[in-house]
């Protein structure tokens, strides 16, 4: 028995960055797991499309996919765009059984990936305890998707942080910048900040020209290929699997 495709979607940008960092993860993932087809597509501004590339599949004979969305809250794409998107493709090939995995966080291995970027970023453990975080997210209008940013915030704190700020690109208040200010108002030492992005593009932009602006101490990388952003994925698309093969036993 095969298993099923991991076909990974993002959500594209016209910076080649994006796209760049999304490949450079999935071949993280092929390499973490040999023999397990891998496959990329983008909801827009890249190619493939995610239509295409099913099409391509059911076209070779492929019988079952784990479509993993590369989103790190359930906000407008995970709960709209994707699932329209693959609710056609499915009209369209009855043959092919697409199966949507859930979205990446809130979980410890992003936590992880964090925390590597950080400490390549210069942050030690001995830093933590004067040092104030900013966790500088792309934004949603979604109350579900500003919730997790807010709990993990608050999970953070517990980590060793003399304060942690949550801060937003787009859709909502504070941005980068304000937050910073905000953590240096309050007589925080040392302020670092990491962007809760996967890859470049133009909102973390946005939040790497506010941490410059605002005279960070340090800005941390995107999660980009992190070794645990790959685990991740994996484990997404795992339970994915086990879910199908348990509701098909039942």
């Amino acid at each position: 028995m095969t298993h099923p495709t991991l076909l990974v979607i993002a959500h594209g940008s016209r910076d080649p960055r994006h796209a760049a960092t999304v490949h450079a993860l999935t071949e993280r993932v092929r390499a973490e797991r040999p023999g397990l087809r891998v496959e990329t597509a983008f909801l827009e501004f890249n190619a493939p499309s995610v239509p295409r590339v099913l099409e391509r599949l059911a076209a070779e004979g492929a019988d079952e996919v784990v479509a993993l969305p590369l989103l790190l809250t359930r906000a407008f794409h995970a709960k709209t765009d994707i699932p329209s998107v693959l609710r056609e493709a499915r009209a369209r090939l009855p043959r092919l059984r697409v199966r949507q995995a859930d979205v990446l966080g809130p979980s410890p291995l992003l936590n992880a990936a964090l925390g590597r970027r950080l400490r390549e970023a210069g942050v030690r453990p001995g830093d933590l305890p004067r040092t104030g975080l900013v966790l500088a997210s792309a934004g949603s209008s979604d109350p579900e998707a500003i919730a997790v940013i807010a709990e993990i915030a608050r999970e953070l704190r517990h980590t060793g942080w003399c304060a942690v700020r949550p801060a937003f690109a787009s859709a909502l208040l504070p941005r980068t910048e304000d937050a910073v200010r905000a953590l240096r108002a309050e007589g925080v030492d040392r302020v670092a900040v990491a962007p809760y992005v996967i890859a470049p593009g133009r909102l973390p932009d946005r939040i790497v020209a506010g941490a410059e602006a605002a005279g960070a101490d340090v800005l941390a990388d995107v999660l980009g290929p992190a070794p645990e952003m790959a685990r991740l994925l994996l484990d997404r698309y795992d339970e994915t699997r086990v879910t199908v093969g348990a509701s098909l036993s039942a």
